[in-house]
């Protein structure tokens, strides 16, 4: 810290006193009001003035905050002639004398304050003055010293207060509870009774103040121009009401009459939100101890930064939170577990009680029953529905990909990979991942997925850093696992790792009346879709839907009602529109050199003009005849193919169509 100016100008004395007071500052710069007191002192005796005082004015009345000698503080009151140098020194900014007194000016950021020396007979005039000067730059100097060192207390408090306000935020009325923790912090922190924070409803044209205590709901309604939050909304600006100081009509009396209080003194300021917006005020009222002033503004400045921040954060949450919820709502609302079969009604038990527990669970079923459908009813009935839902077809998975597509990669583990990659586990983490088809995963892919069940920790293709992961794994298969142990193509430590619990689906021509259920559901979900009317199942339709076998099971089924509600215009489906016989249906005989496109492809009524779109039609449709004829069993349906299983679901993917489980 450096001496005030003009310091060669100054007697001995002083600045030896100027010398001690920064040594012991330095040494213990809490304590400089005494050092103050003390320095005071000196300069009314060594200078033979009668008295020397630090005056503060405070609104429109000056204070004493120290005096030499102490006695000379026992009257608080000044003398009309003291103010007017006072005023004057203020004004003009420089040493002023009148009769016995002299005033010089305090360079001080949060108050008006100024040095004030009674002159005796025998007082140096001059030198009285250039000391006066100096002394009053020193004290601005402590000053600034003390406001920059109480700043930073101010600050740290702020800080730690505004990083518990989430702490145990009640999640029934989040803001709320916010809302009373800012409230709390800011009467701690600025020792008044009360403090409320009034969020502005534009619309209504209304200040909604909380906490309002002694009030039904605990919350407070005013019209967003009334008494000095009014003002301070209005003009952006700080606003101190201090009584018996300021104009009384600018505080609104009927709020204190409804609430049973009476506003001694406040200040208000404005809650400025994180796009320069307004969107409300805070405010504080009645200081315990006297009236309030700047430095309290600006700690509740520093408070209303900080509370607008975390008003807008948790609205934020909150509306997000909601959003979630709802494409929670929705993407469950894509699958669910149709049927009132009591196989189907068991199934739904079983995973109420499931879907929240940890516990692993394998779906077993043919190849088209649902099993993925099971699945996504177990991950959106569990706690972890707000976490990703991640399905990997492991039959379609080469062995030489299966590591890097669970487990991920790093950069440079092999050839293509040109970049590092989440793994399958790691996308899933925080929710469920469904292994379908795990009876065709490989040896080498079983023992690797053991581990990382055992562990909860992945390792990279490439890297050597474990990965922890929080993954529900659910298993599903359409071949006998017991078979498989027995033939040594399955491991019977990863069958019970994974036959922790077991869901059997039966087969559609099993469930009875489900399959005019599942229909309905269809020809609604797909209807919707291309914003059509629901076609009615007749009589004949529906005896027929009993009738079929349904070798490719709800699969078959969804994929029939799709072809209906595309390609059939009536408002009636008949059973001739199933076509359920598919492949396997006698054909009327064509006329020589013609070929009918019925024959070829029951399921397309119309041939599109392009030829690219025309074999793709002619594909999907030769695919799902094949499935169907082997019953859903897609390993057979590729061998008639002439494909590897993977590859045919690599073709069916490229086709767009459907290969869950």
């Amino acid at each position: 810290m450096s001496p005030p100016p003009s310091s060669s100008r100054q007697p001995q004395w002083l600045l030896a006193a100027t010398k001690r007071l920064l040594d012991q500052l330095a040494v213990a710069p809490a304590s400089s009001e005494p050092l103050l007191s003390e320095l005071l002192n000196s300069f009314r005796q060594q200078a033979s003035v009668a008295a020397v005082h630090v005056a503060v004015q405070a609104t429109d009345a000056w204070t004493k905050r120290l005096s030499a000698p102490e006695s000379a503080a026992d009257s608080q009151s000044l003398s009309s002639a003291a103010e007017s140098c006072l005023a004057e020194a203020l004004d003009r900014e420089c040493v002023t004398r009148q009769n016995e007194w002299l005033a010089a000016p305090i360079s001080d950021t949060l108050q008006s304050s100024v040095l004030l020396v009674q002159l005796q007979a025998e007082s140096p005039i001059e030198a009285t003055a250039l000391a006066s000067e100096y002394l009053a730059a020193l004290i601005a100097m402590v000053n600034q010293s003390d406001s920059d060192r109480l700043r930073i207390e101010q600050l740290a408090k702020v800080f730690s207060a505004a990083a518990h306000w989430y702490d145990d935020v009640d999640d029934t009325d989040g803001e709320s509870s916010l809302l009373h923790k800012i409230a709390d912090t800011a009467v701690e922190l600025l020792h008044c009774q009360r403090a409320s924070i009034f969020l502005w409803d534009k619309r209504r044209k209304k200040l909604i103040g909380r906490p309002a205590i002694g009030i039904e709901g605990d919350s407070l309604e005013v019209p967003d121009d009334a008494g000095v939050v009014g003002e301070t909304l209005a003009s952006g600006q700080i606003q101190i009401w201090n009584q018996g100081s300021d104009d009384e009509s600018r505080v609104n009396r009927q709020v204190d009459q409804d609430l049973q209080f009476a506003t001694q003194s406040l200040v208000a300021v404005p809650l400025i939100g994180r796009k320069g917006q307004t969107i409300g005020v805070f405010e504080a009222l009645n200081k315990i101890d006297g009236g309030f002033h700047n430095n309290d503004a600006i700690v509740l400045t520093d408070l209303a930064t900080h509370a607008a921040v975390a008003i807008e954060t948790l609205r934020s949450q909150q509306s997000l939170t909601v959003s979630r919820d709802r494409l929670i709502q929705d993407a469950a609302g894509q699958s669910p577990l149709i049927g009132q079969h009591p196989a189907i009604e068991a199934i739904r038990q079983t995973a109420q009680r499931v879907a929240k527990t940890e516990l692993s669970v394998l779906v077993l079923g043919s190849n088209g029953t649902g099993k993925e459908v099971v699945a996504k009813h177990l991950h959106y009935q569990s706690d972890r529905r707000s976490g990703p839902f991640t399905a990997v077809n492991c039959a379609a998975l080469v062995e030489s990909l299966l590591e890097s597509e669970l487990f991920g990669h790093e950069k440079g583990a092999f050839t293509d990979a040109s970049s590092a990659r989440m793994g399958q586990f790691e996308m899933a983490n925080g929710g469920t991942l469904f292994l379908d088809e795990i009876g065709d995963m490989s040896p080498g892919g079983q023992a690797k997925l053991l581990r990382v069940l055992e562990q909860r920790e992945v390792v990279r293709v490439g890297g050597s850093t474990p990965i922890p992961v929080d993954v529900r794994v659910i298993a599903a298969t359409n071949q006998p696992l017991e078979d498989l142990i027995e033939q040594k193509r399955f491991r019977q430590d990863l069958f019970f790792r994974l036959n922790v619990v077991a869901v059997s689906l039966p087969d559609l021509k099993d469930r009875g009346e489900d399959v005019l259920v599942l229909a309905e559901h269809f020809l609604h979900h797909f209807c919707s879709q291309i914003g059509r009317r629901v076609p009615a199942l007749n009589d004949s339709a529906k005896q027929a839907l009993l009738g079929h076998s349904w070798p490719g099971n709800v699969r078959e089924l969804r994929n029939t009602m799709e072809r209906i509600c595309y390609l059939t215009p009536d408002d009636q489906i008949r059973a001739a529109d199933l076509q359920l016989t598919g492949a396997n249906q006698a054909q009327p005989a064509s006329p020589v050199g013609s070929v009918t496109h019925s024959a070829l492809t029951p399921g397309i009524q119309a041939w599109p003009a392009s030829l690219n779109e025309a074999t793709r039609l002619f594909q999907i449709e030769q695919i799902r005849n094949t499935i169907a004829e082997c019953g859903g069993n897609v390993t057979e349906a590729a061998e008639k193919l002439e494909l590897h299983r993977s590859n045919l679901y690599r073709k069916m993917k490229q086709l767009g169509m459907d290969s869950e489980g």
